[in-house]
């Protein structure tokens, strides 16, 4: 089986997934560990924003890298550092502005989505890594009271789900129509400034 069938499919069997872990009760500290993991696990899907940024990073990255799996990965490890920095908001230490960066990385995503922008590789995830560090430390600060690992962990692993799911869009679309990701990414990116307007 290519790579290019197998990755819409395995995202497809992933997503089967969520209604279950949705059932879970999302939250409850009684939980210990696992209450926090599905906790973190869920917390990605529970915002427009982040589940609009991290679909269309997926879908950018397959219809134009090389390395389709680069900024994906940064992106989810970036998540986690900024996630760390949002739980341990007490220690004094914070990143300003985390919701209207949010705003811009959907602005900045859509545009590239629409636009079908090629960049370097390195710049595609230097991009990735700078936006990564803010929606990880607004799922962080969101997520305090919960066990930090393990919530931290489980956001890891939506995310890298919703990655997925986004780069077996992409690679489905790539043969099959120009202009539907270019609509997606536009939505994006207007969304994005719906987002600012009020910011600025």
């Amino acid at each position: 089986m290519t790579s290019s069938r197998f990755v819409p499919r395995a995202a497809f069997c992933a997503g089967l997934l969520v209604p279950a872990l949705c059932l879970a009760h999302v939250g409850n500290d009684s939980g210990g560990h696992h209450g926090a993991a599905v906790a973190g696990f869920m917390h990605p899907f529970t915002g427009l924003d982040h589940l609009a940024a991290m679909l269309a990073l997926g879908v950018w990255s397959a219809l134009t890298a090389r390395r389709v799996w680069l900024a994906p990965l940064v992106f989810a490890a970036t998540l986690a550092v900024g996630a760390l920095i949002g739980l341990g908001g007490s220690t004094g230490f914070w990143l300003p502005s985390v919701e209207p960066m949010i705003a811009a990385s959907l602005l900045v995503l859509g545009l590239l989505l629409a636009t079908g922008a090629k960049l370097p590789a390195l710049g595609g995830a230097a991009i990735a890594a700078v936006f990564a560090l803010f929606h990880g430390a607004a799922h962080g600060q969101e997520l305090a009271g919960h066990g930090a690992l393990a919530a931290v962990a489980g956001m890891v692993v939506a995310t890298a789900l919703l990655h997925s799911a986004g780069i077996g869009l992409g690679l489905a679309l790539k043969q099959r129509s120009v202009w539907l990701p270019r609509a997606a990414g536009a939505a994006v990116a207007l969304f994005g400034v719906t987002l600012l307007a009020p910011l600025a």
